[in-house]
């Protein structure tokens, strides 16, 4: 049976590589903005489906996998995307010496209209940054595309104090999750 992994993110390629899951890449095309969802699981549920339902729509006769990262400051706010250096900046500040949370969906359709959905959920406290520590981080350009301007892999874990939750699905595909739905869709025993 064939597999798509509805998103270019290399780090969601390579978790998906790593359990063994034969599968093609074809990036959904769907503007995010158009979720209206503000609830950040909400919303992460709802983008996570749409990402699915785009590329399923396309290849009706296989399965197809979405997902969606969001994460939210201490204080409730949602940060999405930076959308430059200082808005990454920002976060960054928001992020310092507070625990975040991190809500990362998927949804994984099937060729005979399954549905099939889950969504982990993550504290990720970060230590105090330095103004120094800020312009590192931005120097790497690793916070473009981010949800939140940072990521855990890498680079990025430097930045963090304490986790509690999936790690996989703080770096945006909660791979524990999956195992259940691939078992549940009858792909893993």
């Amino acid at each position: 049976m064939e597999f798509f992994l509805a998103s270019a993110s290399p780090q969601r390629r390579e978790l998906l590589e790593g359990i063994g899951i034969d599968f093609t890449v074809e990036p959904s095309t769907i503007d995010e903005a158009m979720c209206t969802a503000s609830d950040p699981v909400q919303r992460a549920i709802a983008l996570a489906k749409l990402k699915a339902e785009d590329v399923h729509s396309r290849h009706p006769d296989v399965w197809v996998l979405g997902s969606d990262t969001l994460v939210v400051s201490n204080s409730g706010e949602l940060l999405e995307k930076p959308t430059d250096a200082s808005d990454a900046e920002r976060m960054l500040r928001a992020h310092s010496g507070n625990t975040s949370q991190v809500h990362s969906s998927i949804c994984l359709l099937g060729p005979e209209e399954q549905v099939l959905e889950d969504i982990s959920s993550s504290s990720v406290t970060f230590k105090e940054l330095s103004d120094e520590d800020i312009a590192w981080w931005i120097s790497t350009n690793q916070w473009q595309d981010r949800s939140g301007g940072f990521q855990i892999d890498g680079l990025g874990q430097m930045m963090i104090e304490n986790l509690e939750g999936d790690w996989t699905g703080v770096v945006g595909l909660p791979v524990f999750a999956l195992g259940g739905l691939l078992k549940k869709a009858g792909l893993r025993n």
